[in-house]
């Protein structure tokens, strides 16, 4: 079997942090969005190769994360985009891989690169062997509200009967989280796209091969966030951290109170303030601020301010009046 990561997205709700570092290199604990997915590939015996599908703008920030890893059956591949309206969508850019790398004639994982997930990926592939259909992992994200994002899935036992991509009225809040399993006669996204249907999102593709087909779904109950805002990203941090928080040996933290779930990464100083719910970023500077709820990314300077909810790009200086 061979794996696909997608970490083609741009990220734009969570700009300007991600506007110049792919959310999957975000960090959660002490590893990363991607990492996590990666190590959990890596260990499984029955994939052979991994590739992380990526666009020419973060092809160097992976290919750099990568050489510094101790992956062995990771490689990456880069899809011609630059801008986020170059994307050839989803299926497209899948469609490409493909026939790139000559993967159709094995069973194919494709995962998101900025899923967390909390089951092991091993379980999920083997349910899959157990029927050899194409397989997708559900979740019940508990919101109708919620569910109108995600691809909408109904079940009998556990095969996929109908499949809703982003309804306007949810019937249920059971959704697909983009990790999908292949047998190889099922890579039909040459064929899906021939018939005109859309590129963009892979439940389009999903809800296609149900039409054609039985897909069977693998439902988990543990914890599950979808990288894509600020307050996701902060959930899964959360979630990871347990309420206790991490500081790299380097970071300086004086006469500072942290409260829960506070990740302060290398080299950032953090003085007389209060933190809560927050990640800093390299080398940010905090002094006389109390901070929750936010994300403070590298090299800035926040001086005698009260920020919540906060999103403050890299080099940024803020203080009290300026």
């Amino acid at each position: 079997m061979k794996a696909i990561v997608l970490a083609g997205g741009y990220a734009t709700r969570l700009w300007p942090v991600t506007k110049h570092r792919p959310k999957m290199l975000l960090p959660v604990g002490d590893s990363t969005v991607i990492d996590r997915i990666l190590a959990d590939l890596e260990s499984d015996d029955r994939i052979t190769d991994v590739f992380v599908s990526t666009n020419e703008r973060f092809a160097d920030d992976f290919k750099d994360h990568l050489a510094a890893s101790s992956y062995q059956n990771v490689s990456l591949t880069v899809e011609e985009t630059n801008e986020e309206d170059e994307k050839f969508g989803v299926v497209g850019a899948l469609a490409q891989l493909v026939d790139r790398e000559g993967l159709g004639d094995e069973d194919l994982l494709v995962v998101a690169g900025d899923n967390l997930i909390s089951f092991d990926i091993s379980a999920f592939i083997d349910h899959f062997e157990q029927y050899g259909d194409p397989t997708l992992a559900a979740y019940d994200v508990g919101s109708l509200e919620k569910a109108k994002s995600y691809g909408l899935i109904e079940t009998e036992g556990d095969e996929v009967v109908d499949f809703q991509e982003k309804p306007d009225n949810p019937k249920s809040t059971l959704v697909s989280i983009a990790c999908y399993a292949f047998p190889a006669d099922a890579i039909r996204f040459e064929e899906y796209l021939s018939e005109g249907n859309n590129p963009d999102e892979p439940g389009w593709f999903i809800q296609w091969l149900v039409g054609n087909g039985t897909v069977r779904s693998f439902t988990f109950d543990e914890a599950w966030y979808d990288i894509g805002t600020p307050e996701s990203y902060l959930e899964a941090v959360g979630w990871e951290l347990e309420g206790e928080n991490v500081v790299a040996e380097d970071a300086t933290i004086e006469n500072t109170t942290l409260g829960d779930n506070v990740h302060v990464l290398s080299g950032a100083e953090v003085v007389n303030s209060s933190l809560d719910n927050t990640v800093v970023f390299p080398n940010a500077t905090i002094v006389d601020a109390d901070i929750r709820n936010s994300i403070i990314d590298k090299d800035t300077h926040i001086e005698s301010l009260d920020l919540a909810g906060a999103l403050i790009g890299a080099h940024t200086q803020l203080t009290n009046g300026g």
